[in-house]
């Protein structure tokens, strides 16, 4: 194996040969580097060449497990991976994207923002709790039209999920309390702790401390806000001007 990387809500391990496992985790999949946490929902073990350190031999192994079995593993030839990664199915990586970009991909959907966050053809690698707190930061109302938000709330959505995501990779992502979600030592993330609206119906709102945040549900998924941080505005197209600001 010569690299790990991440290719959207996928992990890339890819192999000496150029060839490449990609994994898609989904719901309840996770990739471990230490015993998974049964041996009944284990999908596959990779036994790695050992290597010296510190003078000692150590065997490495890397374990993907699944306990609802929704993940995906599959084996991909370099065109294969290229097609995935640049044929048009998943769009461009959100962390640091410009806001050029973020306001052409956006461009192309009427549909509400956080729906439009979702779709992997448009941006690649928001999850449903994410796109939540990242409309929450951006104080952005989960109901606007894609392709009516000012060039001024995209450049605010932008600086959002590069905060957010990068926030959240620091703290090792968010275990909610169905303790789903583990990272590679198979132990709880943190990144839950710093949740401004996921999961808090009901509560006082962290930011302005005035609203109480409100659960919806949007294609199927749960969506949370604040009505005082993100206001939904008259409905009308913004003007030109506005478009500018």
């Amino acid at each position: 194996m010569t690299e790990v990387r991440r290719l959207a809500k996928r992990v890339v391990l890819t192999l000496d040969s150029g060839d490449a496992f990609v994994i898609e985790p989904r719901m309840t999949g996770l990739m471990l580097v230490t015993d998974p946490p049964s041996v009944e929902h284990l999908r596959i073990k990779w036994q790695l060449a050992p290597r010296s350190a510190g003078g000692e031999q150590n065997v490495e192994q890397l374990w993907f497990w699944d306990r609802r079995g929704l993940g995906t593993v599959r084996l991909l030839d370099p065109a294969e991976l290229d097609q995935l990664a640049n044929g048009g199915k998943l769009g461009p990586d959100p962390i640091g994207l410009s806001v050029e970009t973020w306001s052409r991909q956006l461009a192309r959907t009427a549909r509400p923002i956080k729906v439009a966050l979702l779709d992997q053809s448009l941006v690649a690698g928001i999850g449903n709790l994410y796109a939540s707190e990242i409309l929450h930061v951006a104080r952005i109302h989960p109901e606007r039209p894609a392709n009516q938000l000012t060039r001024a709330e995209i450049a605010r959505l932008q600086l959002a999920t590069d905060e957010v995501l990068l926030t959240a990779i620091k703290y090792e992502g968010s275990t909610l309390g169905d303790g789903t979600y583990r990272n590679a030592l198979n132990q709880n993330g943190s990144y839950q702790n710093a949740h401004r609206v996921y999961a808090r119906a009901d509560e006082r709102c962290l930011t302005c401390r005035r609203g109480a945040v409100l659960r919806s549900v949007q294609a199927q998924r749960s969506t949370f806000h604040c009505p005082v941080c993100q206001r939904l505005p008259r409905s009308r197209p913004p003007s030109p001007q506005e478009k500018q600001r």
